[in-house]
């Protein structure tokens, strides 16, 4: 039987740019598993109530704006090319700042930069984009993961396609919201047999199966 804590609550953050995938698949995740657990609640967070507009012009309509301060038990940071000024974003460092020690703090793809640059990584495992764009493979900008490995230099770069350290999940490219999104029911206390049920209903059997156990936990002291 799953363990459930009740009301389980994943905030996701969204801003100009973020790549839709990004956040959208863990939220799908959530989604589905509320037909199996109804404690489980997902929702949006962003500076305001603003519409925003994520990347390729998708629009959402946060429902949480920081002032608010709703009840959080996991924080989602996506990528996209909307992270790169989000990185020095001194409203979001604070909200993140605020929120209570026991909430993790989770990012997908180049969302750990903020994290990064932060410290909040320093002296831990974490990681990042590892597949090069067409841009990158030109040699054009570096990947994501050598650019995270630079902003926090104590930092360890880990290749896993989730990274947990105890309070801080990272995970790596775009699509790896999926499995993020899996291993967050997991920290959330359901069991593995469920999971692989929301995963069946979900008809992504075939990719948990081959993901599920590329989690490497890196836990600090």
């Amino acid at each position: 039987m799953s363990n459930i804590k009740n009301g389980f609550r994943l905030g996701i953050y969204v801003c100009k740019d973020a790549e839709v995938v990004d956040f959208s698949s863990p939220y799908g995740v959530f989604s589905v598993a509320r037909r199996i657990q109804p404690d489980l609640d997902v929702f949006l967070i962003a500076e305001t109530l603003r519409p925003t507009q994520a990347a390729s012009g998708f629009t959402v309509h946060p429902n949480y704006s920081f002032r608010d301060a709703p009840a959080v038990d996991a924080f989602l940071i996506p990528g996209g090319p909307g992270l790169r000024p989000e990185q020095y974003n001194g409203g979001l460092h604070s909200y993140i700042r605020s929120l209570p020690e026991r909430c993790l703090l989770t990012s997908v793809c180049t969302g750990s930069w903020v994290y990064a640059r932060m410290g909040l990584l320093d002296g831990r495992t974490a990681t990042n984009r590892k597949n090069p764009d067409r841009l990158e493979r030109k040699g054009i900008g570096k990947l994501p993961i050598e650019q995270l490995a630079e902003m926090a230099p104590t930092c360890r770069i880990s290749r896993a396609r989730i990274v947990d350290t105890g309070r801080i999940v990272t995970a790596g490219g775009i699509a790896s919201g999926m499995e993020l999104g899996f291993h967050l029911l997991r920290r959330a206390g359901m069991d593995e047999d469920t999971v692989a049920e929301v995963a069946q209903i979900m008809e992504y059997e075939t990719g948990w199966a081959a993901y599920k156990d590329d989690v490497e936990y890196a836990l600090t002291a």
